[in-house]
């Protein structure tokens, strides 16, 4: 049994994807750690002024779960606010960031998975549409 609890992690300071001021997080979980396209696993807090910075993603798909706080997320230059209970998928290719506009910290998990091989490969998306519809 793995168990790892982001309540009782020391957290570190940083910039993440050159967005504003700091944010405190820490690695949960790593590649290491899985035995599936999962990357890592965090638990990230972001407090009022602070942003993850507006970036682009390869093949990979990154999941937002706040879970407390609210912020503005941007996704392909759509912003929304956002806030405790919203679950945020970021899509390969697609760019977002979030900041915290308010006056309470954000805390939050994030997790990414890397695409599987079938899905990444030319006519995959079609030939699964074309299944799931013939069946």
């Amino acid at each position: 049994m793995i168990i790892r609890n982001y309540l009782q992690a020391e957290l570190g300071a940083g910039s993440s994807h050159r967005g504003k001021g700091l944010v405190h997080g820490v690695r949960l979980f790593d590649n290491n750690d899985y035995d599936s396209p999962l990357r890592f696993m965090y638990y990230t807090e972001i407090p009022p002024g602070a942003s993850i910075g507006y970036h682009k993603h390869g093949q990979d798909e990154e999941v937002y779960v706040i879970l407390e706080g609210r912020g503005l997320m941007t996704v392909n230059g759509e912003t929304r606010e956002v806030g405790a209970g919203d679950v945020i998928l970021n899509k390969p290719g697609w760019s977002h960031g979030l900041e915290n506009a308010f006056d309470e910290t954000m805390r939050l998990l994030i997790y990414e998975a890397a695409l599987c091989p079938a899905a990444v490969s030319p006519g995959a998306a079609d030939a699964a549409s074309a299944t799931a519809t013939t069946e």
